[in-house]
């Protein structure tokens, strides 16, 4: 099972957030909820994690990200500028230290700003201006899949940023 899989890292995740006494948000997009998910397999997870959602729907985005629509404007999901302002959003709304967003296209349907299936965008952003984007392009449309990699990397990209 993926969770199971995922586990461990969610559990250095876990140790490198608490050793530093912060916290962090989450706006999983096409990842499903699986990042958050990953990160509440750990027992107290309470100490490093505030919450967040999954941003699947225009209507999803507002409400988790409170942006007035103005701030997308000339964006496309999938892109490093889109996920960026998602995780600066979400940190900011959560009161997170950390904010991680991932956008994509996971495949068996079109996605709306066109993006080719198997691309995912996951953006990290932290105290003191810290910042990574990590692209991940599967070139795969299996939807599944996709969603487990684009996990995966995401959670891979939060622990290097954390210094994991």
């Amino acid at each position: 099972m993926i969770l199971e899989e995922l586990h461990p890292r969610a559990l250095r995740i876990a140790a490198l957030l608490r050793a530093r006494g912060e916290k962090v948000a989450v706006a999983d997009g096409a990842t499903g909820g699986l990042i958050a998910a990953s990160l509440l397999t750990v027992p107290g997870a309470l100490d490093f994690f505030v919450g967040g959602g999954v941003v699947y729907s225009f209507r999803a985005r507002d409400v988790l990200l409170a942006l007035p629509r103005e701030a997308y404007k000339g964006m496309r999901g999938a892109t490093e500028d889109y996920a960026l302002l998602q995780a600066r959003a979400i940190r900011d709304n959560f009161g997170a230290e950390w904010g991680i967003a991932e956008s994509g296209s996971v495949g068996g349907s079109s996605h709306p700003s066109g993006a080719p299936a198997g691309r995912s965008v996951v953006a990290i952003v932290g105290p003191e201006h810290k910042k990574v984007i990590s692209t991940i392009e599967t070139g795969s449309d299996d939807r599944i899949a996709n969603m487990e990699a684009f996990t995966r990397n995401a959670l891979e990209a939060l622990k290097d940023a954390l210094g994991g």
